[in-house]
């Protein structure tokens, strides 16, 4: 790993890193988020705040802060850059360090990488669609994140896109794993549908 792409890397994990659901119910005087609900500091989590606008902005957020990384990335060294930026800027959203390494699920993020690699646009296009759609049919924020992840190294497969194919599926992965206490919820039939005040 050459200095620049390592570069890359460590600004996309910063940038990753900023925890915008935390900061925005904090500096709102809602509380710290992680003590509400399912304790993450993601979109879906604030809206149990009783803020829409707070959810919204987060989402935007998180989202743009995917699509930012990779296009510093892709300045910076091109190609490789823009890979290892992907992965340092969602890695960092994962595991932020502000926050002893415990972050939001990715699902927003992830979609703000695929919005920012151009040959990506068919995928960013599936995954927003599934992850709107289920949102609107099953009001099940996990099962929408989770099949839109899942979709993205499915999509790129199949337009061709080999060589983001193992870098989309690993962020895929990483994304189920960080809905692995919303699987056994939703296994347990207790998963909440969105808008519900979780505990």
């Amino acid at each position: 790993m050459n200095a620049d792409v390592l570069f890359a890397f460590l600004i996309a994990y910063l940038i990753g890193s900023i925890p915008f659901g935390y900061l925005l119910t904090r500096l709102s005087g809602r509380g710290d988020i992680r003590q509400l609900g399912s304790g993450n500091i993601g979109a879906t989590n604030v809206l149990r705040t009783g803020s829409k606008g707070l959810a919204a902005a987060t989402l935007l957020l998180d989202f743009g802060k995917g699509a930012l990384a990779v296009w510093i990335g892709d300045q910076q060294v091109d190609f490789s850059g823009e890979i290892f930026a992907a992965a340092g800027v969602l890695i960092g959203h994962l595991y932020p360090v502000w926050l002893r390494f415990k972050g939001g699920k990715g699902v927003a993020t992830l979609l703000g990488i695929l919005v920012g690699i151009p040959e990506l646009w068919p995928a960013a296009a599936v995954y927003a669609a599934v992850w709107v759609g289920l949102l609107l049919i099953v009001r099940i924020s996990s099962v929408a994140g989770i099949a839109a992840a899942v979709s993205a190294p499915v999509t790129a497969a199949v337009i061709g896109a080999n060589h983001y194919f193992p870098m989309l599926l690993g962020f895929a992965l990483l994304v189920v794993w960080k809905h692995r206490a919303n699987i056994v919820r939703l296994k347990a039939g207790t998963e909440p549908a969105i808008g519900t005040r979780k505990g």
